[in-house]
């Protein structure tokens, strides 16, 4: 297997409005989908997004039971089906358990964790013409993805 780039970085934040105004207005980041008051996808324009905020309010706690901070990376491992199936095979044969499969319309993932207990989404593009034609297809609902 081999990491094409470092993809996207995924934060539980407290208060969407603040800190997509932070990445967005002061960063200079593009908004390109949101779920209002749940989640806010940004670019810098490389790719479909780079930074996913996810509101969770004052966690931990309910009703989300997660902290603020670090939730994911992505990393893009290829571009396509048969190289994720690889990476899958290649996961499997060295003992790395696969925590879920994902299709996100613009990306198919597969999650895992590090040594220390670090979510990780390894993942491949989709057509890239699906999010260059429509960026608000980041927010897709997620489908299962079964390899």
């Amino acid at each position: 297997m081999k990491a094409h780039y470092l993809g996207h970085v995924v934060f539980y934040v407290r208060d969407l409005t603040v800190s997509g105004a932070f990445y967005r207005d002061l960063l200079g980041f593009s908004e390109v989908g949101s779920w209002p008051g749940r989640a806010m996808a940004l670019t810098a324009g490389r790719t479909h997004h780079e930074i996913l905020l996810i509101e969770v309010g004052d966690a931990p706690g309910p009703p989300h039971n997660h902290r603020l901070g670090l939730y994911h990376i992505g990393i893009k491992v290829g571009d396509s089906l048969d190289e994720l199936r690889a990476v899958r095979d290649e996961l499997t044969a060295a003992g790395v358990p696969i925590e879920g499969m994902s299709d996100h319309t613009v990306t198919q993932s597969l999650y895992l964790r590090d040594p220390d207990g670090n979510e990780v989404e390894l993942y491949v593009d989709a057509d890239p013409a699906i999010w260059k034609d429509d960026p608000g297809a980041v927010m897709a609902a997620i489908k299962p993805l079964q390899l």
